[in-house]
């Protein structure tokens, strides 16, 4: 396996990540899975934690994303806030998925307030906690669909329509809604606002019963003439018909990479418990031997491994690309539709290699190929992440590859 020397500052946060993982959410892990909507009280002890490491650069919420500020250089690396989000996401997703979901200030929608926001807006929005809502009824993975209105009144905005799977919907402070300006004019009016919790007409309609990442709530948000002061869309109000939404797309340049280490982090959780168990079976692995000249199980791991390390790789070079100023958006659905894939795959053999006592709940196998599906569906499913990547490698545009 390649082993890549981290900055010291990113091992200690990482390593702080763990801690974590291993004395906070594994513990309750199976807890919260099985009290799905009941808030994990012991996240509070974070609140306090996450607001140091975010205010010393080191911290993984999606406030450090992205920003246009000059990556500070260490050690010969250029490494920023996507870099640190990373890879401390990766560690707490060892820990849990929903309870990592789940932690104060480090919402999904501060990854989209990093991105647009002006340096005034994220004064102001840099601290709270933001959840996304993207999705609607009609449509699932087609984000220029979004039917939802904004319409300036005076000084204010009033938003109407109806969001679905709202990660951490109800219980963020905030939540970065996209809505159309002026749905005759498609994609490019679309637009990005934050809306308080507690904005007038705004409402939580209903919460989600999942398959996975139970400790997470996901929520139905009902926009009901919601009003917002006018200086909480996101970016410029212009709408630039030849530029698209190329702005609130960028958001997912961010969020795409921490989501492939959301499942970089689960599975790995996966491939250790499964060693272990193959070791107590008697089923010695090695790395001097070729595969098909072990035992079955083995030769198994050492392919999902190989796997696992690719999603890895992958998930740290889109990340490094947006903390030094690349364009992304290939690399970054690249390591989203590696790593989700890589999760469920993953997640499910370990399953099915355990036998029955990978199918019981006594270890955390069964949960956390449960969980693991989410990390390939949400930010743009498998399917669509495909086809972006066809897109990009092949020079066509949306009209021209369907």
């Amino acid at each position: 396996m390649i082993n890549l020397e981290l900055p010291k500052r990113l091992k200690a946060s990482a390593n702080q990540a763990h801690q974590v993982a291993a004395q906070i959410f594994r513990p309750v892990s199976r807890k919260y899975d099985l009290a799905e909507h009941v808030y994990p009280v012991e996240l509070d002890t974070m609140a306090a934690m996450v607001e140091g490491l975010n205010d010393s650069g080191q911290g993984a919420s999606g406030a450090a994303l992205g920003r246009g500020d000059e990556p500070k250089k260490q050690a010969g690396n250029v490494n920023g806030g996507n870099m640190a989000s990373l890879l401390n996401v990766i560690e707490t997703c060892w820990g849990d998925v929903g309870l990592t979901l789940s932690i104060p200030y480090q919402g999904l929608g501060n990854s989209a307030i990093a991105a647009v926001a002006t340096d005034e807006q994220l004064e102001r929005f840099g601290k709270v906690w933001a959840s996304m809502a993207i999705t609607e009824p009609s449509f699932g993975s087609d984000s220029a669909a979004v039917t939802t209105t904004a319409v300036l009144d005076g000084d204010e905005w009033v938003l109407n329509g109806e969001k679905i799977f709202v990660t951490a919907g109800e219980r963020s402070t905030h939540v970065v809604v996209w809505a159309s300006l002026d749905r005759s004019k498609g994609r490019a009016a679309i637009k990005s606002f934050v809306v308080p919790r507690d904005a007038p007409g705004l409402s939580v309609a209903r919460l989600e019963h999942k398959l996975g990442i139970k400790a997470s709530d996901t929520a139905v948000l009902v926009l009901d003439n919601c009003r917002i002061p006018k200086d909480n869309l996101l970016g410029s109000p212009e709408v630039n018909v030849e530029k698209g939404f190329a702005g609130v797309m960028q958001t997912f340049d961010n969020t795409r990479p921490i989501v492939a280490g959301m499942a970089v982090g689960v599975a790995r959780a996966a491939l250790e418990e499964l060693r272990g168990i193959l070791a107590e079976a008697g089923v010695e692995i090695s790395y001097d031997i070729p595969a098909c000249n072990q035992h079955a199980a083995a030769a198994e791991f050492l392919a999902l491994e190989a796997d696992w390390e690719a999603a890895y790789l992958q998930a740290l070079r889109a990340a490094w690309m947006a903390d030094n100023k690349h364009p992304n958006s290939l690399e970054a659905s690249i390591s989203k539709a590696k790593a989700g894939r890589t999760g469920t795959a993953v997640t499910l053999k370990a399953v099915e290699l355990a036998g029955t006592y990978g199918y019981s709940e006594r270890p955390l196998l069964e949960k956390w190929a449960r969980d693991s599906k989410i990390l390939d569906i949400f930010e743009g499913t498998q399917q669509i992440q495909q086809l972006i990547i066809a897109r990009r490698l092949l020079g066509l545009s949306s009209a021209e590859l369907k």
